[in-house]
């Protein structure tokens, strides 16, 4: 595996149009080196004839999109990123995603006929989503989580930082990634205030404590002392309009230090 260059392009659509071989090697560095001790893959590791690390970031793009495969004949990857370029030239996580390949899977990501459904997000999989709510998952998750996610944040600064940036973008798709974020060190550039409301709303008293009526299996009336179980009653509308317009930012080496679901559990 090639070295990658001393001096990066500040956007990934300047990566993306760089050399093969030299973009291939400034995304490899996103690869945590533990993660090829954990699935016994190294950079150049051939499953089945492809890449146990997979990359698509085809010049001109503005976006990469990077897979991580454990085995041959596996479906999905364990490990998946995509991340691009903002109209401002800011970097911005769209989508993270780390499994358990060893845990059960729960087919939350596609409808009732195997297509895909964005994560639930425009069509829901009921019966897949109350199975995984009743095995302790969180919206969204097909599989649980390997838990990893805070130790590969120093390795995506570091990227971030050697493209000259001080702080990344994310979008969380989820209440509970909002509120995983904040425990990493993340704050808001927008949502803040509808975080603190939804907050204040959940507690007894609040009007999305009044909703948690046992109607469905995720509105039970306990859902408003954890995260997943607020997660799982906004997912399942009771908001009454879409968990959307949140934005979240992580500045390099700095913990924000925001929490809007004080004394939260999981």
């Amino acid at each position: 595996m090639k070295a990658a260059p001393p001096h990066w392009p500040n956007t990934i659509r300047g990566i993306n149009d760089l050399p093969p071989a030299d973009k291939d090697a400034i995304y490899q560095t996103l690869i945590p080196a533990w993660v090829y001790s954990m699935f016994g893959i190294s950079p150049d590791n051939m499953i089945d004839g492809a890449p146990s690390i997979r990359k698509r970031c085809p010049a001109g793009s503005s976006t990469v999109e990077l897979s991580v495969f454990h085995v041959a004949g596996a479906t999905e990857p364990v490990i998946y990123l995509h991340m691009g370029d903002t109209l401002t030239s800011q970097l911005i996580v769209l989508l993270v995603v780390i499994n358990d390949p060893a845990s059960p899977r729960f087919d939350v990501d596609v409808d009732e006929h195997g297509r895909p459904n964005a994560l639930g997000t425009r069509v829901r999989n009921i019966r897949q989503e109350q199975r995984a709510l009743e095995s302790g998952l969180a919206p969204g998750q097909a599989r649980r989580g390997l838990r990893i996610f805070r130790s590969a944040i120093p390795v995506f600064e570091n990227f971030i930082e050697r493209m000259g940036h001080d702080r990344f973008l994310i979008e969380p798709l989820f209440y509970h990634n909002a509120i995983t974020f904040e425990r990493y060190g993340f704050a808001y550039t927008r949502g803040l205030q509808k975080m603190k409301a939804i907050d204040r709303d959940f507690l007894p008293g609040g009007c999305l404590n009044a909703r948690l009526d046992g109607s469905t299996p995720f509105r039970h009336p306990n859902a408003w002392q954890t995260v997943v179980g607020r997660s799982w009653a906004i997912h399942d509308g009771i908001l009454n309009e879409p968990y959307t317009g949140i934005q979240m930012y992580k500045r390099i080496g700095i913990d924000a230090g925001v929490t809007t679901f004080p004394g939260s559990e999981w």
